[in-house]
């Protein structure tokens, strides 16, 4: 199995030299922990004496300005720290955590027509792949391609809400796809995030699971797009087809959720129009050989990133912390992988990368969610950390 290995040029954005990227870091040593970092000219600068966490910096008045002013000390240069973030890292040098610490991790669903319908195709199946390629050719014939320039909660979207109630095609997945109200839940705890390197974990009884390549976003506690990184909203299909209530067991497991490689700020050559342009990139790569290429394009989306970010803060719920808000994605795998019928799943020591070129790529391979690291540094830790190394 060839080594994953984090470098430069499968890693950075393509202009990654001009752009302002931020971070975290784990520092080694009796005095380490989580450090908030910046990228500067090639090289790793430690600011967390100014920003403790990236929650803080993102949420100062005018973040851009806070990342490309803070000064700190040098930690290595992105070369050396990407080369020991992989398979191999060494403990005893500096490696990348993932780009998140007391940001609520938040996640919006069916934001677009093609996984919208497999959302349908899950729910109609029960969560069984087999039934799937049936029941898909009978909603796509109900269905069609006609749902990817309806706007959510419009006079069309209500009239074929009830053409689809008379033929008993209407799901729930459905009413958040179209309907006027986002469906927007919790991914993951905060800190429970894995960074691109990391092992991602599958639950050991799924069958049927997938990546969901997606944008990121950034937000201050005031509802503030930042920036914006990408995601992993690993999915167990078969748990959440069996019901939806399941979404938690099917969303949220062990190292089931990868941020990262570094959150890019809006600036000058980086905004939230770019972001509403994103092409995402998705490869998995099999240890038997089996490749997979997909993609998704935030173009397609349903739903406007602002009005998702909206439907998450408002009068009705606050994050004083700020969040990081999965966009959702086109992607929704049905090639077979083995047997036909049983369309694609994971299988132990996949690599997935999900790239795209303003924001790089995320790396990490597929491992059971009990197998993979056990998540330990939670809150708690994170605030003892930061106590005892007398930065707070």
């Amino acid at each position: 199995m060839q080594a994953l290995q984090l470098t430069i040029e499968n890693s950075m954005p393509h202009d990654w030299q001009r752009a302002t990227l931020v971070g975290r870091v784990w520092l080694p040593g009796e005095q380490g922990g989580p450090a908030v970092v910046v990228l500067r000219d090639g090289e790793v600068i430690d600011v967390t004496a100014q920003f403790p966490t990236l929650s803080l910096l993102l949420d100062s008045d005018t973040p851009l300005q806070a990342a490309r002013e803070a000064g700190g000390p040098r930690i290595c240069s992105v070369e050396a720290l990407l080369a020991n973030s992989g398979e191999h890292r060494d403990p005893a040098r500096p490696g990348l955590l993932p780009p998140t610490d007391l940001q609520v991790i938040k996640a919006a669903g069916v934001t677009f027509a093609a996984s919208m319908i497999e959302r349908v195709i899950e729910e109609k199946a029960g969560g069984n792949a087999q039934r799937a390629l049936q029941i898909r050719q009978l909603v796509q014939g109900v269905i069609g391609d006609n749902l990817r320039d309806l706007r959510p909660g419009s006079a069309e979207a209500m009239r074929l809400k009830q053409v689809l109630i008379e033929q008993q095609m209407w799901s729930q997945y459905l009413e958040v796809g179209i309907g006027p109200d986002a469906e927007i839940f919790t991914k993951a705890p905060i800190l429970a995030a894995v960074g691109s390197g990391s092992s991602i974990g599958i639950h050991p009884h799924s069958s049927w699971n997938n990546p969901e390549p997606e944008v990121v976003l950034a937000v201050d506690s005031k509802g503030g797009i930042q920036g914006a990184t990408l995601g992993n909203d690993v999915n167990l299909r078969d748990f959440e087809g069996r019901s939806a209530l399941l979404l938690s067991k099917a969303k949220d497991n062990n190292a089931s959720c990868a941020l990262g490689p570094f959150i890019r700020l809006f600036d000058e050559h980086f905004g939230l129009d770019d972001v509403r342009r994103c092409e995402v990139a998705l490869r998995v790569e099999g240890q038997d050989g089996y490749v997979l290429n997909g993609a998704s394009s935030m173009s397609q989306i349903s739903r406007d990133p602002a009005d998702l970010v909206q439907q998450t803060l408002n009068l009705n719920h606050q994050y004083p912390d700020g969040f990081v808000l999965f966009l959702g994605t086109l992607f929704a795998p049905t090639d077979d992988r083995d047997q036909p019928g049983q369309g694609f799943t994971h299988k132990v020591g996949d690599r997935v990368s999900i790239s795209s070129p303003l924001l790089g790529c995320l790396q990490n391979r597929v491992a059971t969610s009990d197998q993979a690291p056990p998540w330990r540094f939670g809150v708690g830790a994170l605030m003892s950390n930061l106590a005892r190394r007398g930065v707070l």
